[in-house]
Formats: structure tokens, C-alpha cells, sequence
């Protein structure tokens, strides 16, 4: 039988060795912020169950569906910045807006809330600010200067 394996060579011979560099270098290039991804999306997770883990879908029942679809929202935007990190990083913005609005929406969307409940959602708007600016400042960082 024929040994139709080939042989292990060194790619350096490789007549498109600097074209593949350069495209791994681009590929790799947008992962800066790979270990934000997670965090963001623990952030989306207790956001969207917060109302059930505090106890107060009784006492504030129009912030449960809120926090359920913002918690969502932030969890889509980590799924986001993690299959599609060079086109998602844009919108790290917007998971900062989504933190500001976390912040202020139990005395605009609930009715005159307790003390737990704005301080669960200012910390989850808080770190939703803080890790959207992460993002935010290492994709403009990391992006390719023209």
C-alpha cells in the first residue's frame, strides 16, 4: 500500500506564508475583549431572573417584565460580542445606554420601589456601564488604524 500521508513541513516555505500572518493577525486581531463576554452575559442572566431571586414580583410587578426583556437584551448583546465580535463591538454602546436606563427605571417604570430593588438595579446598571465601556474602549482600541 502507498503512503499517500504527507509529511510534516515547515510552513515557512509556503508561497502565502505572509498572507496567512497577516489574516491570522486580523482574525485574532477583535478578541481583546473575550473575557468580558462572560461577565456581560452573567450580567444579562441575573438581570432577566432578578424580579424572582429579590422576591418582589408582587410589590413591583411592572418591573418584572422589564427586567426580564433588558436582562434578555443584555444577554443577546454578550452572544453578540462573542460570535460576531468585529460587528457587535459597535453596539458596546448601547449595552451602556441599557446600563444608564437600568439605573433610573425603578422610579420610572415602578412605583416608588424599595430599597433592595434600586439597589439590585443600579449595581446591575452600574456593571452594565462599566463593561459596555470596557468593550466599548478596547474595540476602538484594538480596531485598525486606516
Amino acid at each position: 500500500m502507498a503512503n499517500v500521508s504527507p509529511g510534516r513541513s515547515d510552513i515557512s516555505t509556503h508561497p502565502d506564508v505572509s498572507e496567512m500572518r497577516a489574516r491570522y493577525d486580523r482574525m485574532l486581531g477583535g478578541r481583546d475583549v473575550a473575557l468580558v463576554d462572560g461577565p456581560v452575559f452573567l450580567l444579562g442572566l441575573y438581570c432577566a431572573v432578578s424580579p424572582w431571586i429579590l422576591h418582589y414580583t408582587a410589590s413591583q410587578p411592572a418591573l418584572v417584565p422589564h427586567n426580564l426583556i433588558v436582562g434578555i437584551a443584555i444577554g443577546l448583546l454578550a452572544l453578540g460580542f462573542t460570535a460576531a465580535p468585529a460587528r457587535m463591538y459597535g453596539l458596546s454602546w448601547a449595552m451602556c445606554a441599557l446600563g444608564v436606563w437600568m439605573i433610573i427605571a425603578p422610579w420610572v417604570v415602578g412605583d416608588s420601589p424599595d430599597a433592595g430593588v434600586a439597589v439590585s438595579n443600579i449595581i446591575i446598571g452600574a456593571l452594565a456601564v462599566i463593561l459596555g465601556a470596557m468593550c466599548a474602549f478596547t474595540a476602538a482600541r484594538s480596531a485598525p488604524k486606516p
